[in-house]
């Protein structure tokens, strides 16, 4: 795992927040799951967020491909629920991802939750020391170790939240778009 360590440890912090966040603002993501015909019930969706907020602690803290194979499970649902909901076109303003509720789900939805699975994969493939434990054996205390976590994780939240927003900014205003 020691190659996929850093970017694995990033996708499964940005699992944990937006489990966090799923527990805590469930409206989106029942609305979302409603819209597919899915169950949604506020409580479900506050049970599988608080969940996936679980897994995502374990698997930065526990060695070993069980918690990296439940996080790739975890990111191509993701991944496999966006796919449908665009193909057939549901009305769904907001994913849910982050409790926000302007984070339409876009192709690049697909993308990462696809990277972040496949990476999942590779580190359920060739286990290693668990992310924690690899920042413990990192050069340099492990601070580039937690540099390329956090600004991988964060150009993830960004790719998967703020990137349909500014999208949706440009269509509706193109003069904008020659601004920029």
């Amino acid at each position: 795992m020691r190659l996929v360590a850093g970017p694995f440890a990033a996708f499964a912090l940005l699992l944990a927040i937006a489990g966090t966040a799923k527990a805590l603002r469930p409206l989106n993501t029942s609305r979302a799951l409603r819209a597919a015909g899915l169950p949604s019930s506020a409580w479900l969706v506050r049970l599988l967020g608080a969940g996936e907020a679980v897994l995502a602690i374990v698997a930065l803290a526990v060695a070993g491909p069980i918690p990296a194979a439940l996080v790739a499970i975890s990111y191509a649902s993701f991944a496999a629920f966006v796919g449908y909901a665009k193909a057939r076109g549901l009305a769904i303003g907001s994913c849910g991802c982050f409790g926000k509720p302007d984070t339409p789900p876009t192709n690049a939805h697909i993308v990462v939750d696809a990277g972040a699975a496949l990476l999942a994969v590779v580190a359920a493939v060739f286990p290693g020391r668990s992310p924690l434990g690899q920042l413990s054996h990192s050069p340099g205390a492990g601070v580039p170790f937690a540099a390329l976590v956090l600004i991988t994780a964060v150009l993830g939240y960004l790719a998967l939240a703020e990137w349909p927003r500014l999208v949706a900014v440009l269509r509706l205003n193109p003069s904008r778009e020659a601004q920029i």
